[in-house]
Parts: structure tokens; C-alpha cells; sequence
């Protein structure tokens, strides 16, 4: 059995009606729905699924196309970058697939979802037609407000060369498995947080593989990451050098969170740093040994 990823993000997360109605369209389908997550700040739903290839595809479109006829992009609101109702829809290989059998997936969701509601979508990532295509922040330049002008620059991979009214674009393809993390800062001041979250953005020289956005949040400030290499780039390594730069302006890291799911190999990186413990792998964790 071939098993695949998809983490969409839909922008909205503010009216329950609506988040639940994407949910439905998920819960009622034949994959695997593993987790959500949502806030009125970010105004974005997370949602993760695992199943079949066609079965994911096949629940993907559903939902989209509920998000298209119930999300108004003219009226939204976010702390998180976006340009469209289905903001980024990726496709990850987890069993018996290959990345290549899910750029050839990522391609026909898009032309359908594309045909479907005459939406603008882009490829990005592994699916990328560019190197440049390949990072979403230069794809998602100017956000939906800006989306009109840059997309007479930057061309759509399938769909047509100007925005959907109420559903901006779409952003979608395959890539390796990420780990998406969120650092809480003991501030309220934005503008240390900015400072920091640019040490650690690869684009300004921090670490290789990451991304990061600063934020206020719950009366702090908060770190995102996107880390697309967790196995060149260690999840310890980012908290690390967070918790150094923070230092510089005496501000204190308070908490971190995962966003999604995260591998049982990254997990394990971090016990074996904090814990100075050696040799320490999947073999000789108890519930890796069950039948």
C-alpha cells in the first residue's frame, strides 16, 4: 500500500461554521485525518491527513472546493502570509512512493482544482518548474492584495493570469517531510522578535533549510519555523540559536510547540543532544519493537 502526506492550509480560522465544514469534507472521505489546528491571528486552518494517493487527491478537491465557495479572500484578515482561499496544499511520501510519483500527483490536482474553479494555481518545491518557483515566499509575494499585479510577473502553472475574485490562487506540490515549529518569547516587543526570527531565516544568513516569521502573540512574541531538512538542519540546533540570540536582548525563550506531526528521528535527535545520550535510535524504543 502506497501512503502519502498532505498538510492543506486553508485561510480561515476564525468561523467555526466554516473550519467545520472543511473538517466534514475530510472526516467524510476515506484517509486518515490525523490532526487540526487553528487561531483567529493567524486566521489559517491546518489540517493533516495520511491515506492512499487518489483517496488523498480525491478528499483534497472536495474540501477545496468548499473553501472556494465559503471563503472570501477580500474580507480576510491574518498574521500569516497567504494568497488564496486554499493557500498551499503539499503532497509527502511516507510509504511505497516515491517524491517523483508525488510531483506527477501534486501536477493533476492542480489542473483539475485549476479547471474546476478557473483558479491561478502555482507549483512549488519539488514540483517547481523553477528554482526560483521552488520557494513559496516568492511565490506568495504581495500576498492576495498584491496578487493581481505579480501575477502578471510571475505566471501560473496551470489556471488563468488573473486572480479568482474571492479565492485568490493556490499554491501546491510535493516535498520531503517538514517540521514546523513555534518558539514563545518572554517579550512583547515585535521588533526584538523580528531581529531574531531574521537570524535564524536562511535567506538572511541563520540556518540552512529554515524559515522563520516573528510575530506577537498572547501578550508575547512568537518564533514560527519552517524547517524542510530536519535531518541536515536538527530541531535542537534552531531552539539553540534562538535561545542564544534571545540572550543578547535578555529576553528568555517561555515555550515551544510543533506544529503537526513530527518524525520519531527528529524527536530522537533531540534526546540524544539534550540528554548527551549515545547511540540511540528507532531499535530501542519500546512501542518501535511491538508487533
Amino acid at each position: 500500500m502506497q501512503l502519502i502526506e498532505s498538510i492543506p492550509n486553508f485561510s480561515e480560522g476564525t468561523d467555526e461554521k466554516v473550519i467545520q465544514k472543511i473538517v466534514n469534507d475530510f472526516t467524510d472521505s476515506e484517509v486518515t485525518f490525523v490532526d487540526h489546528t487553528y487561531d483567529s491571528y493567524y486566521n489559517r486552518l491546518v489540517i493533516t491527513i495520511i491515506g492512499e494517493p487518489e483517496n488523498v487527491k480525491k478528499a483534497l478537491l472536495k474540501a477545496s472546493d468548499t473553501a472556494i465557495k465559503v471563503i472570501d479572500m477580500r474580507k480576510h484578515k491574518g498574521a500569516h502570509p497567504r494568497m488564496g482561499a486554499v493557500d498551499v496544499v503539499p503532497f509527502v511520501p511516507l510509504k511505497n512512493i516515491t517524491l517523483e510519483e508525488c510531483i506527477e500527483l501534486s501536477k493533476r490536482f492542480a489542473r483539475v482544482l485549476s479547471e474546476r474553479h478557473n483558479l491561478p494555481v502555482f507549483l512549488y518545491d519539488e514540483s517547481a518548474t523553477s528554482i526560483e518557483r521552488r520557494d513559496i515566499d516568492y511565490l506568495r509575494k504581495g500576498e492576495f492584495e498584491g496578487l493581481e499585479d505579480h501575477i502578471k510577473e510571475v505566471k501560473p502553472d496551470f489556471g488563468p493570469e488573473t486572480p479568482h475574485l474571492t479565492a485568490g490562487a493556490t499554491i501546491t506540490g510535493a516535498r520531503e517531510i517538514m517540521v514546523g515549529m513555534n518558539v514563545n518569547l518572554g517579550t512583547s516587543d515585535v521588533k526584538i522578535a523580528k531581529k531574531i526570527a531574521k537570524a535564524i531565516h536562511a535567506r538572511s544568513g541563520g540556518l540552512a533549510y529554515v524559515k522563520a516569521m516573528a510575530c506577537k502573540f498572547d501578550g508575547m512574541t512568537q518564533i514560527g519555523m519552517s524547517n524542510i531538512n530536519y535531518k541536515k538542519t536538527p530541531v535542537y540546533r534552531q531552539l539553540e540559536l534562538i535561545k542564544m540570540e534571545a540572550a543578547r536582548y535578555g529576553v528568555q525563550v517561555v515555550s515551544s510547540e510543533f506544529c503537526g506531526l513530527i518524525p520519531l528521528d527528529a524527536l530522537i535527535d533531540v534526546c540524544k543532544y539534550y540528554l548527551k545520550v549515545e547511540d540511540l535510535d528507532q531499535k530501542k524504543i519500546i512501542e518501535m519493537n511491538l508487533p
